[in-house]
């Protein structure tokens, strides 16, 4: 039965995914660092974080299945543990003399292969551990910890590369993984392991994962507007650096970008230790809203001031939004189907970022190209748009009986 006194484990636990995600992105600056003064290539700087990325999401439909079939912590445990071999790799090739891009890319894609274990064991362990009331401030500090290899480690990264190498970030992030895995060990000592009652195949449990949210169809409308949000967010990525350096430098690009992430923090920070009590349904709506509106604000002046405002203030309804959106998902599916209803979840959610990093760049320059302006004033329309399409989205969402019946875990029960 679970109870408050699984608080702590939660906190021991999420530490540790902190340490782990700034030990990351440690490594991702510096290899981002090593590659670009090697190469003077962004495209094989870009390489390395599609592989990076594409092993997580491809990979999270059959690790979240895993998830049910077997201890979720010790999946984390050889996730977690297992993720330093690529690393290790790196390291060793870097010894022997440098090391080349296909080793980099080799070390990175056999990390984040086994990276993808993580995130349906541990979203599926909030739900072990955790109640109800206590899912919303639990999503609002792993956002938190999400966003400081953002925010953190890059300063961190800076500040030791200005004095030693690449070497001693990649030791680092080696070091963070035993400290990770020793976390989940002491969490999982004690704690039950749900185990069903039957034994199903590999296959039998991919498919009663996908029947486990199609079936719910107001968990099926959100996972798709959580699909859609991610859509708008990579627009904005991929499009606000074009936007700002058609009119200043990048110094003030890093300085603007900092500012605008910081709106992220400390809406998860409050979140996470405040949580969101009632309305779920409400907040998500009136929050995507708010984001469409600051798109706008965000695209309409060559203002560094303005876009400052307005970028904060978007990154700022991202927390509410996503907490929303997990809390509303989570408590409609039933405690044994967590682990692979959360892989097809994350899945389904960030396949937004494919047309976003694919298209947002071509129909800006088409924008510019068509009616005459700078390719910042094109990238801006395209934001602007984005930002209206979100306002629909949102406003589709408020008016949905599907997901506002949500609020009281009415499809926690639908048969599969």
């Amino acid at each position: 039965m679970k109870n408050r006194s699984n608080y702590p484990r939660f906190m021991l636990l999420w530490a540790g995914s902190m340490i782990s995600q700034i030990g990351g992105g440690l490594t991702s600056f510096g290899l981002g660092v090593y590659i670009f003064n090697r190469t003077g290539s962004a495209a094989q700087m870009a390489l390395v974080t599609l592989l990076g990325f594409l092993p997580t999401l491809l990979f999270s439909v059959p690790a979240g299945v895993l998830a049910d079939m077997f201890d979720r912590r010790a999946l984390m445990m050889i996730g977690d543990g297992c993720s330093a071999i690529g690393i290790i790799y790196i390291l060793i090739c870097m010894n022997n003399g440098g090391a080349a891009l296909w080793q980099i890319c080799t070390g990175v894609f056999v990390s984040s292969f086994f990276s993808a274990l993580l995130e349906p064991a541990f979203k599926a362990t909030i739900t072990d551990l955790l109640t109800k009331e206590e899912y919303t401030k639990a999503n609002g500090l792993t956002t938190l910890a999400g966003s400081a290899r953002y925010l953190v480690s890059p300063v961190i990264a800076g500040l030791l590369l200005s004095a030693y190498d690449i070497r001693v970030l990649l030791i680092i992030d080696i070091c963070t993984f035993f400290v990770t895995v020793a976390a989940t060990a002491v969490v999982r000592r004690g704690l039950e392991t749900k185990k069903s009652g039957t034994r199903e195949s590999f296959t039998g449990s991919l498919r009663e994962g996908w029947r486990s949210i199609h079936a719910r169809k107001g968990v099926f409308r959100l996972i798709l507007i959580s699909s859609v949000m991610t859509v708008f967010i990579g627009v904005i990525q991929v499009l606000s650096e074009p936007l700002m350096l058609s009119f200043t430098d990048s110094k003030t690009l890093g300085i603007t970008e900092t500012v605008c992430s910081l709106g992220m923090l400390v809406t998860a920070l409050v979140t996470g230790v405040t949580g969101i009590r009632k309305k779920h349904a409400g907040v998500l709506g009136v929050s995507l809203s708010l984001a469409g509106v600051f798109m706008i604000g965000f695209a309409l002046l060559e203002n560094t001031a303005l876009i400052c405002i307005f970028g904060f203030l978007f990154f700022a309804m991202l927390p509410l939004a996503n907490s929303s959106l997990d809390y509303l998902t989570r408590t409609n599916i039933p405690d044994e189907l967590q682990g692979r209803a959360w892989g097809f979840i994350g899945f389904l959610s960030q396949l937004g970022y494919i047309p976003a990093f694919a298209l947002a760049g071509v129909l800006a320059d088409g924008a510019a190209e068509m009616m005459q302006v700078t390719v910042g004033r094109g990238s801006a329309l395209v934001i602007g748009i984005s930002g209206l399409l979100l306002i629909a989205v949102s406003v589709i969402s408020l008016f949905s009986r599907k997901i506002r019946n949500l609020e009281s875990g009415a499809e926690l029960n639908v048969s599969c």
